[in-house]
């Protein structure tokens, strides 16, 4: 059984940085994919970032250049480090992971960004 647990969540002012972390209880390079996800209150939940086995990145738009998604396979962790947050990045953000036909949700990390 795998398990997915995010951290590094928190209240920051709008231009703040966090680090999230995405920590695995299996070993992470079997994963074909990992990534974040974030919902807002009301919304629909909507993919943010993913990273591949290889260590290919990408972003949704409205995250390019703010935002950074990185693995440490050693720690069995993803990281996603988020620069001049604003009150739009607001949300609880999940982790998931992927392999194969099997999916992996973490429980979420509470971001929110006060003005």
């Amino acid at each position: 059984q795998v398990q997915l647990v995010e951290s590094g969540g928190g209240l920051v002012q709008a231009g703040g940085s966090l680090r999230l972390s995405c920590a695995a209880s299996g070993n992470i390079i079997s994963f074909v994919y990992m990534g974040w996800y974030r919902q807002a209150p009301g919304k629909q939940r909507e993919w943010v970032a993913t990273i591949t086995s290889g260590g290919i990145t990408s972003y949704t738009d409205s995250v390019k250049g703010r935002f950074t998604i990185s693995r440490d396979n050693a720690k069995n962790t993803v990281y996603l480090q988020m620069n001049s947050l604003n009150t739009e990045d607001t949300a609880v953000y999940y982790c998931k992971a992927g392999r194969g036909f099997d999916h992996y949700w973490g429980q979420g990390t509470q971001v929110t960004v006060s003005s």
